[in-house]
């Protein structure tokens, strides 16, 4: 028997049949000596039963049997689950060789959390992102969203997800910033242990939430009403108020675009984002095209 913890990787996926193969093959195809379980969960769509198999590393596909969306999804997974720790990977994402092993080692004894950085790649031009340190704490995520802390290299105590920490946050509007959310939840309780290295290929090109505006403003009022103490950082304060301000200036709110840079930049003056909605609400630029401009830098809004 290994003396490695046993691992269950929960793959939500809608209306990608082609990259959920993609991203299942790097699950599958990892070097992990212990236990490697995988549940495919498709939300609003009939599962692929092809995607299933057994062996020694069986893939379990099912349906979504919680509320639709990404945060439903995961936990459906979850659930079905009983491996000692949990993975996330995205349907259009894909893992790199060695992230499995690197991470569980990383993770220790102490620690209920691991993430690793990420390779970024925007229409075929790539870019890593990294975090320059090994643990991430409460105050790091307050100051900063740190982009490079994705979903997809989450990784976690199921008896953490099931205790204390809890699931995936069903309530977040449009299945947004619920990995914000568990960040921060996570480092409230402990220090998230992080690997440096980009063990994780994101694809930033054509995700289902780029251009909805609606539902980034709502998930960020969303995140603030359930985290207040992100006001009292002026740096991430700064940061989502600037948010704010770019996507209303994205729906044609020019007096809420106008209103947000103008807090963003009272909470930190040096605040980018704010001069962007502004541009923007003045119709100078487009948040479209600065958001293209920077996702070809592994950056974004």
């Amino acid at each position: 028997m290994s003396d490695w913890p046993s691992v269950g990787v929960v793959i939500p996926t809608h209306d990608r049949p082609r990259q959920v193969r993609e991203a299942l093959r790097s699950v599958v195809t990892q070097f992990y000596p212990g236990e490697l379980d995988t549940v495919v969960v498709f939300d609003r769509a009939a599962p692929d039963e092809e995607l299933a198999s057994g062996g020694q590393r069986p893939v379990k596909v099912m349906k979504n049997e919680r509320t639709p969306g990404l945060a439903g999804a995961r936990n459906t997974g979850i659930a079905e689950l009983g491996t000692e720790l949990i993975a996330f990977l995205d349907d259009d994402d894909e893992w790199l060789p060695g992230k499995l092993t690197a991470q569980v080692a990383a993770l220790g004894t102490e620690a209920e959390m691991c993430t690793a950085a990420i390779e970024v790649d925007y229409r075929g031009r790539r870019n890593s992102r990294v975090a320059g340190q090994a643990t991430v704490r409460h105050a790091d995520l307050l100051r900063s969203r740190m982009m490079m802390l994705h979903s997809s290299t989450f990784l976690f105590r199921r008896e953490a997800l099931m205790g204390g920490l809890g699931l995936v946050a069903e309530d977040a509007p449009g299945s947004q910033n619920e990995d914000w959310d568990m960040l921060l939840r996570a480092a409230r309780r402990r220090p998230i242990a992080h690997v440096d290295t980009p063990y994780a290929l994101i694809n930033w090109a054509g995700s289902h939430f780029e251009t909805r505006w609606d539902t980034k403003i709502s998930s960020l009022r969303w995140i603030l009403a359930r985290h207040p103490e992100i006001h009292g950082s002026p740096e991430g304060a700064a940061r989502v108020y600037g948010q704010l301000a770019c996507w209303h200036a994205a729906i044609g709110d020019r007096r809420a675009a106008l209103r947000w840079a103008l807090r963003a930049t009272r909470s930190n003056p040096s605040e980018p984002r704010a001069a962007v909605a502004a541009a923007a609400a003045a119709g100078i630029v487009g948040v479209p095209a600065v958001m293209s401009a920077l996702h070809r830098r592994g950056r974004g809004i």
